[in-house]
């Protein structure tokens, strides 16, 4: 499938990944509707940010994913549908679960049934690395097996099955796209690298952060939206979960001390127990295996570590992006 002149939508378009995804997808010579949360101050999230008249060539559906009818509505006249509405907080979902199932499950069976009866020709499924578990071997490939950590890796886990059911139940044209730690501007505070940058360059002297130990897989964004695009276009990846991986990782410390070098040398670590997972639910090593990705699509990593955290400090430091974020607070 070649996307460009498809018309495509994106739920979760006011989100950090799926603002970028929009952009790529824009670039890309797409006709994007932009599913956006209902609200009523209007807001469309990060997609507010876009220059005006990258903002008027998107039409934009305001709704709730947990919404048949408006999901059913949104879907109307779509050749492709990304998949990206979800509930992410991992702590939050410690507080509120029922609040995950309703969103990331009944979410997203409401794209899969939806998809069913207009017969869309490609869905791509949101999933996540959090799905894994902790690293029973490392790296992770698609076949690792799967472990619900907390209430958000549980949701998605039980999300990604319902969408395998409808690829072999309907022959539902699904693909399971996989991204490991996304990164990049735009993040909410709720992530680790926009809390260690905020609180950085607000001049912290104590950074205040959880377990320093656990490793991750760092995507840089714009990798992430470009292999959600490659996925799409690989009619091979139909049926399939897939990873979008770089086969690295750092330790949550490592990337601490990166980040202290270039923006605060002056800053020391202090752990928080709030900030800290129950030791049962920590994700304690995640590196994934993107042998699949690469083998069935031209997607490579085109940013490292040290490039993407470049962008991702330059934006930052705007101090219009800064104002957008309570460093001073635990983001739940």
């Amino acid at each position: 499938m070649n996307l460009k002149g498809k018309k495509v939508l994106v739920t979760g378009a006011d989100g950090f990944i799926g603002s970028h995804l929009v952009e790529a997808l824009l670039a890309k010579g797409c006709d994007v509707r932009a599913f956006v949360y209902y609200n009523s101050f209007n807001s469309w999230g990060w997609l507010d940010t876009f220059p005006a008249d990258l903002l008027k060539s998107l039409d934009v559906f305001a709704g709730d994913i947990r919404d048949p009818n408006g999901v059913l509505e949104a879907m109307q006249g779509c050749d492709v549908v990304f998949h990206l509405a979800a509930l992410i907080a991992i702590p939050f979902s410690y507080h509120s679960p029922d609040s995950y199932v309703d969103t990331n499950i009944k979410g997203t069976l409401n794209v899969l049934q939806a998809a069913k009866r207009l017969g869309t020709e490609r869905i791509m499924i949101t999933s996540t690395s959090e799905v894994y578990g902790t690293a029973q071997y490392a790296p992770i490939d698609e076949k690792h097996p799967f472990q619900g950590q907390s209430p958000y890796s549980a949701t998605k886990i039980g999300a990604d099955r319902l969408a395998e059911s409808f690829f072999r139940s309907f022959g539902t044209p699904v693909v399971i796209v996989r991204p490991f730690n996304t990164y990049g501007p735009r993040q909410s505070a709720r992530a680790v690298i926009p809390t260690i940058i905020t609180q950085l360059i607000l001049g912290e002297e104590e950074l205040r952060l959880g377990s320093l130990t656990p490793t991750r897989d760092f995507n840089y964004v714009k990798d992430t939206a470009q292999g959600f695009i490659a996925l799409a276009e690989a009619d091979e990846a139909v049926g399939k979960e897939i990873n979008i991986a770089t086969g690295k990782e750092f330790t949550i410390g490592n990337v601490a001390e990166i980040l202290i070098a270039e923006l605060n040398p002056g800053a020391r670590i202090v752990t928080e127990d709030q900030r800290l997972r129950p030791d049962a639910s920590e994700v304690f090593r995640l590196m994934g295996d993107n042998t699949l990705i690469t083998t069935l699509t031209d997607w490579r990593p085109g940013f490292d570590l040290d490039a993407g955290l470049r962008d991702t400090i330059a934006w930052f430091k705007q101090p219009d992006n800064l104002s957008r974020y309570k460093a001073w607070l635990y983001n739940v």
